[in-house]
């Protein structure tokens, strides 16, 4: 019987396999060996493979697509509800295709390889800067033992250290100066390799049409601009700006029942990574709206006395979230409020 739906639970060597009928029955279940899988889904030819957007995911998508085959990935947390009794690969596969068959399921797109190469860069560079930060608290606190105190930034950790070895009168003896002499190279180190990669984000820009024209949109610079391209592409899956910034998290929570709504803070759903660029972008564009008399500008100032500074903030990376959506998915091209 011909299959209309291939349910693929992936993992790193064995996958297990089950096919549906139009009608929703069972018609095919078989486990496979890695090797064996591209060329098994091509014998099998369904109408559509669905799998669960996980690390390797948008590999083997890439791969069946290359077939002429439908390809949809789903949310894992989407499959869960669907897994009957005990959790095993033969079980995860029949719920990713229950989940599939659902009208109203939502699926993610598969991202192409130069889009897993922006976050590759994005996520090397995220490791990289949380060292460094581990590195710089490490000797902040091994100098507050010895009595010498260092404010947090890394401007004023730069500007106190040289001056701190250079005193005569600190506890600092030669052995625990050369300790910090040797963790201040690696930080130069791991500062030279961040820059490598800003370079590199920067080069992703000035070779991507999507990167250059959503750059325009105060708040958004070369990190959010290739972040967000890196993971949604174009946006079409999203039917509008408020699905975008509902599926980054910045909407209200809501907690409603018996026809009474109630709203809490934001959702918090989504990536996290992307949420905390563009509520940094707002922050910086905030900075400069006071004094100004554009009607973004006044809208800010007007926002920051009602509300508050990080309602504002949140307000703005909202408010931005929804212009790129627009931005990336039509020919549309960004347009200051006017005074």
């Amino acid at each position: 019987m011909e299959i209309d739906i291939l349910g693929i639970d992936l993992a790193k060597h064995v996958f297990q396999l089950h096919g549906a009928g139009r009608s929703g029955q069972a018609v095919h279940r078989s486990k496979i060996g890695r090797g064996a899988l591209i060329e098994t889904v091509d014998k099998l030819r369904p109408r559509i493979v669905v799998m669960e957007a996980c690390s390797s995911a948008h590999h083997w998508a890439r791969r069946v697509s290359a077939l002429g085959i439908e390809v949809r990935l789903i949310s894992p947390q989407y499959v869960t509800p669907f897994v009957k009794t005990n959790k095993n690969d033969r079980n995860d596969a029949e719920a990713i295709v229950e989940a599939a068959s659902r009208p109203t399921m939502r699926f993610v797109s598969v991202k192409s390889i130069e889009q897993e190469d922006i976050q590759a860069v994005h996520r090397m560079r995220a490791i990289l800067v949380r060292q460094r930060t581990a590195i710089i608290n490490q000797v902040r606190g091994l100098l507050a033992e010895r009595g010498l105190i260092v404010a947090r930034s890394v401007q004023a950790f730069k500007r106190a250290i040289p001056v701190l070895l250079s005193s005569e009168d600190s506890e600092l003896t030669p052995f625990a100066q050369s300790l910090v002499t040797d963790m201040l190279q690696h930080l130069q180190a791991l500062e030279a390799r961040i820059h490598c990669l800003e370079t590199a984000i920067k080069d992703f820009v000035k070779n991507s049409p999507l990167c250059r024209k959503i750059t325009a949109v105060e708040g958004v610079g070369p990190l959010t601009a290739t972040a967000i391209v890196g993971a949604i592409g174009d946006a079409k899956q999203f039917s509008n700006g408020r699905h975008l910034a509902a599926w980054l998290g910045l909407v209200p929570r809501q907690y409603s029942s018996g026809g009474k709504a109630r709203l809490q803070g934001i959702s918090k759903r989504g990536d996290t990574y992307l949420r905390t660029l563009l509520i940094h972008g707002a922050r910086t564009v905030l900075q400069y709206a006071s004094g100004k008399t554009d009607k973004r500008s006044r809208w800010l100032q007007q926002l920051i006395a009602r509300r508050g500074y990080n309602c504002a903030a949140v307000a703005l990376a909202n408010k931005n979230a929804r212009i790129l959506q627009v931005l990336l998915s039509t020919n549309a091209f960004y347009k200051p409020a006017a005074v």
